[in-house]
């Protein structure tokens, strides 16, 4: 296994494959292909083992007793009667009656105040694994229907931050790093068995970040292949000097790769991100902070790029060459995407303020844009009390936990669902409670300070990547400090606390010419690191899975006032 964690200077990043060439197949590595994009790590095999191994794990975690408890619980209330209207009439129904007579509810639109696709995946496992009508009959295993979309995205969610992290610090060591911290977590866990949105919104931003390390890459090697194809010199600096050189007159479109740097063409992976960030503004609209960030890295990604191939001009370069290509795929394509979620409501005629105009195309798309007035009235003014509400920078510190369910049992006596008899002579506790991993949130809020300093000081491009996505995916909560907010608003946040701390790790275990001795202590800090990752998750599992545990050990789990949530 790859143990360097290669965290270079400047605007150098990957790009190229294990074999020498580029993530495209084209030409061998060259000087400016290793500064523009070093190689992968040679271990493919046993990156994909290692990766598949945990991810294995994480999703074991995840399934095991996910039908537990057998009953609707927190938000599942709303999104499970959703995703049955979804599933049965294109939208969202009106569940007012729900659990009535046949005929008597369920008559009519629902009003509700988050795009439609968390819930059509939900849907989709529900027309699979089981649902409740709306009369509150089971079919099938309605259990499983509710919750599996939510654990295979939060598992397919660990898979790919893996790969992520492996291809941003070129090493497979660091990829499982992070994929251990990031499946080990507790919040990303427990949303991973509950059939609310947050972890669709998440796992699309995880896609979203996948694609956009591999446009980097992608673009990075058809920069350096284009350049050498000019068979002016290793760069663009050396291709004007030769072609000034040379005493003739030089084309203008050589001319203009010279200045600005050759184009790129088509880039499928730039799409691809533009596609699922789209897609994830169709989970809830806060995916639009991520697009905002990562719009922003991947043009400063192609100014860069373009400054290390040598062009006179990258900015303009960038701007003329990149900029249609990006504004295409950033703007017009997400907003596209997202009206596609829609298209229940747009296909059918009982969507909520389908008909408020009238008929028609045009009494359609207002009675649409009416409805989506309504849903940020809605969310401007979500100030409610609630017991569990929090503040933005409190997540950081995981100041509030949200009791998702919780039952006290006295000795002697059974709980009615699971059929658990109490034991504990100080009677007993159930739970689920919504909380991340201390050694995970703590040591990641800590890494940020790292990654603002790494960025400063070096120009790296994944400490940039890190603060910068943090940053638009945190900071436009804190325009609202009135608005009611819980702890599980930060899941997205997650990728890149993990991402923090593991490019930490790669500083702590060194460059490969470092020495033994700081290599080994580096390993060895990441293995006690991971340790106590592991084992604080057993720790709290009882806790989050709805586990029979004495009122005694419950309390030791409490650790701050701020967890003990009045119910």
């Amino acid at each position: 296994m790859t143990t360097t964690a290669r965290l270079t200077h400047g605007d150098d990043g990957p790009g190229a494959s294990a074999t020498g060439t580029p993530p495209d197949g084209s030409a061998p590595s060259s000087p400016l292909r290793d500064r523009l994009c070093p190689p992968m790590p040679t271990d493919r095999v046993l990156g994909w083992l290692s990766a598949g191994v945990i991810t294995v794990i994480a999703g074991f975690l995840r399934f095991w007793r996910i039908s537990e408890p057998k009953k609707i619980y927190f938000d599942e209330v709303y999104y499970t009667r959703d995703s049955w209207g979804l599933l049965t009439k294109g939208y969202e129904v009106n569940t007012q009656g729900w659990g009535g007579k046949a005929g008597t509810g369920c008559i009519g639109p629902g009003y509700v105040v988050h795009p439609p696709l968390g819930k059509w995946f939900m849907a989709a496992s529900e027309k699979l694994f089981g649902y409740i009508d709306c009369t509150g009959q089971a079919h099938g295993n309605p259990w499983l229907g509710f919750r599996v979309a939510s654990a295979f995205a939060g598992t397919v969610a660990v898979l790919l931050l893996i790969r992520v992290a492996r291809r941003m610090f070129r090493s497979t060591l660091l990829g499982c790093f992070a994929g251990i911290a990031f499946g080990f977590d507790g919040l990303e866990f427990v949303q991973s068995r509950i059939g609310i949105l947050d972890i669709f919104l998440m796992s699309l931003l995880v896609l979203a970040l996948a694609c956009l390390v591999l446009d980097r890459d992608q673009g990075r090697a058809r920069l350096a292949d284009r350049v050498a194809a000019l068979g002016l010199g290793p760069d663009l600096v050396a291709g004007a000097v030769a072609a000034e050189n040379s005493g003739t007159r030089v084309a203008p479109a050589l001319a203009r790769d010279l200045r600005y740097g050759p184009g790129l063409g088509f880039r499928p992976w730039r799409l691809a991100a533009g596609l699922f960030l789209g897609a994830s503004m169709g989970v809830k609209w806060s995916g639009l902070y991520t697009l905002v960030g990562f719009a922003a890295l991947a043009i400063a990604w192609d100014v860069g790029a373009r400054r290390t191939a040598g062009a006179k001009a990258p900015i303009r370069g960038a701007l003329r060459r990149d900029l249609s290509a990006w504004f295409g795929c950033y703007v017009p394509l997400p907003i596209a995407t997202f009206l596609a979620t829609w298209t229940g409501w747009f296909a059918t005629d009982g969507g909520y303020d389908r008909h408020l105009y009238g008929n028609g195309f045009t009494a359609m798309w207002r009675g649409w844009w009416a409805y989506q007035r309504a849903i940020l009235n809605y969310h401007e003014h979500l100030d409610a009390p609630h017991p569990a509400k929090s503040a933005p920078f409190s997540w950081l510190v995981l100041g509030r936990a949200v009791p998702y369910d919780y039952i006290g049992t006295g000795y002697g006596q059974k709980t009615q669902y699971g059929g658990q008899t109490c034991h504990a002579a100080d009677s007993c506790s159930q739970e689920i409670l919504a909380i991340g991993n201390p050694a995970v949130w703590w040591v990641g809020t800590a890494c940020l300070l790292v990654m603002i300093g790494l960025w400063v000081c070096r120009r790296d491009w994944r400490a940039a990547l890190v603060v910068v996505s943090f940053g638009a995916s945190f900071l436009p909560w804190e325009l609202f400090p009135s608005r009611t907010m819980f702890l599980f608003y930060a899941l997205p946040l997650l990728p890149f606390l993990v991402l923090g701390i593991t490019a930490t790790a790669g500083l702590a275990i060194g460059p490969r010419e470092a020495s033994d001795t700081r290599r080994l202590f580096g390993a060895l800090a990441l293995g006690v690191y991971l340790i106590t990752v592991v084992l604080l998750f057993a720790y709290f599992y009882p806790i989050m899975t709805d586990q029979m545990i004495s009122l005694s050990g419950w309390r030791a789990r409490m650790w701050f006032p701020g967890w003990v949530v009045s119910r």
